[in-house]
Parts: structure tokens; C-alpha cells; sequence
């Protein structure tokens, strides 16, 4: 596994729309592997393929309660009622914006064995997973938010408020 750099939002290739993945093989393994490697490295909730300059449909996210890895992942049903809050990305460490998203979401796709899997999430989670699929079609959260404002220095990679250290 490996710790990759992470691409800055002035990288055409965030911009672009991914590839779907034909066939799961011992490649995209390892691109689990190490999505996962540097969105923990980097202290994020999401990391997607195109992210560290793979144009592939594949992301993986874990907000505290575990990783999930997802290939050709595909939102299928979104809640009529949305939330705006704020988003950071790891692309845009010095940014946060108000994003608008659907509460729930049903997102299916395949895991690494190549099955298919269905997600139904809610809040955080289904912000998370909004977040990183948009990454696949080569939209990042600036081009959805009502506003984008400076990240705060006491604030982590997903935007949430930090307890300063002490000196």
C-alpha cells in the first residue's frame, strides 16, 4: 500500500468524468488499498480514484464507522428534503462551502469481491457518499455551494471544529 499525493482543485483531471471499471482485478484492489492508505494519512472521510489522478469510477469513505469501498457506484434514489451544511475536501484543504445535498440517499455499486451492494444512508453519510460520487462526474463541492469561505486553521479535513492544541 501506498500514500499518494492528492490533487489540487487546478488539476484538469478533477474535472473529467470517470471510467467505469470492467472488471474487478487485482489493480483495483490495491486501488482500494491505497485510496484508503492517503484519505487516512491525509485525516478525510472520503477519497475518490480521480483524487489522486485515477480516472476511475471507484471511491472509498469511512466517517467513523468503518470503510466502505465502493466500484461503479451509482446514486439511484435521493430524498425530496435536503440540509445545507458545510463540506471541505482534500482537494481544497483551504476552503469550506455550504453545500446543499439530499438527508437520504440509495446508492448501489460493488465491493471489492465484485457484488453488488446497496447503501441506504442518512445525514453524514449520505453527504459523504454525494460528495465522492460527485468526484466521479468531475464536480467538486465549490461548483454545488451557496457559499465557499476560507477553512478556519482549527478545523479538520472535513471541516468539523478542532479543539486547538496547547502550546
Amino acid at each position: 500500500m501506498a500514500v499518494y499525493k492528492i490533487l489540487g482543485e487546478n488539476e484538469p483531471s478533477l474535472r473529467e468524468k470517470s471510467k467505469p471499471v470492467p472488471k474487478i482485478t487485482p489493480n483495483i484492489h490495491k486501488l482500494l488499498d491505497n485510496l484508503a492508505e492517503t484519505m487516512y494519512d491525509a485525516g478525510g472521510v472520503g477519497l475518490a480514484a480521480p483524487q489522486i489522478g485515477v480516472p476511475k469510477r471507484v471511491f472509498v469513505v469511512d466517517i467513523g464507522e468503518g470503510l466502505h469501498e465502493l466500484i461503479n457506484p451509482a446514486i439511484v434514489r435521493w430524498s425530496e428534503e435536503e440540509e445545507i451544511d458545510h463540506e471541505g475536501c482534500l482537494s481544497i484543504p483551504e476552503k469550506l462551502g455550504d453545500v446543499s445535498r439530499a438527508l437520504a440517499i440509495t446508492l448501489e455499486g460493488r465491493n471489492r469481491a465484485g457484488e453488488t451492494v446497496t447503501i441506504e444512508a442518512e445525514g453524514y453519510f449520505a453527504r459523504a457518499l454525494q460528495h465522492e460520487t460527485d468526484h466521479l462526474d468531475g464536480v467538486l463541492f465549490t461548483d454545488r455551494a451557496e457559499a465557499v469561505y476560507a477553512r478556519p486553521p482549527e478545523s479538520g479535513a472535513d471541516g468539523e471544529e478542532r479543539e486547538a492544541e496547547e502550546p
